[in-house]
């Protein structure tokens, strides 16, 4: 089972899609590079150089973990770090930060607070590290755990300027199969970036439910929920292709 002869667009921000792309490769596709999303960052809060005053830094995103760490080096002793999941605990590893608090199944919000280390929180200090106006639930879910949350907003989300006239040849040209989208922000960004035509016209692989819901509310249909995580992307992108073999 392999994914040779296909064509998947890789939607992530350039610094993510790389190694997606790689994955994609291994496993014999051709990967489409095609970043819906870029990642700019802020000046770095206050928040984080304060660090040592909480006892749970939560990271939302491995963009999250890659534009505040230089401002946190080194990791302050007695602080937590958790993580919405798999990719975004990899990313805080490989910085260094260790042990990490995050899903093993799921990686969102809801999956990090279902954890029994995020249940009783009364008198904590929680620091969510995010993007630019990112989702309240889980903030106001710790807080309502007793928790006192504060928010490091270190980077904006914008849509990159990109011409599309390569992937859309690449398409009609019958070289493009399914699409592989993170969050609903970056599927409205993809089709304003390429028409609507083309995400009609091919399987969407989103992360989550929600992300569905999204399309679906835009008139697309054709929608895999694969998950999250980079394995559970591909081996769902694997299992849908070897179906129609």
């Amino acid at each position: 089972m392999s994914l040779a002869g296909r064509g998947i667009v890789v939607t992530r921000p350039r610094e993510l899609a790389e190694p997606f792309a790689r994955l994609l490769e291994r496993r014999g596709a051709r990967a489409f590079v095609f970043p819906a999303i870029e990642i700019q960052p802020l000046p770095a809060p206050a928040a984080l150089a304060q660090l040592a005053d909480f006892n749970i830094a939560v990271f939302i995103s491995p963009s999250a973990v890659r534009v505040s760490l230089p401002a946190i080096s080194p990791w302050p002793r007695g602080v937590t770090a958790a993580a919405v999941g798999s990719g975004t605990r990899r990313e805080l590893e490989r910085a260094g930060v260790a042990p990490v608090i995050a899903p093993s199944v799921g990686a969102d919000s809801e999956a990090l607070a279902a954890l029994p280390e995020m249940q009783d929180l009364r008198g904590k200090r929680v620091l969510i590290v995010r993007g630019e106006g990112g989702r309240a639930l889980l903030g106001e879910t710790l807080a309502a755990r007793g928790a006192r949350v504060e928010y490091a907003e270190c980077y904006r989300r914008v849509r990159p300027v990109t011409d599309a006239a390569p992937l859309l040849a690449s398409w009609r040209a019958g070289q493009v199969h399914a699409v592989t989208l993170s969050s609903a922000e970056a599927l409205d960004n993809f089709i304003a970036m390429t028409g609507a035509q083309l995400s009609a016209a091919l399987p969407l692989f989103v992360p989550h439910q929600r992300v569905s819901a999204h399309a679906r509310s835009r008139g697309l249909r054709e929608l895999v929920v694969a998950g999250a995580g980079d394995d559970e992307m591909i081996e769902r992108l694997v299992a849908y292709f070897d179906e129609r073999d």
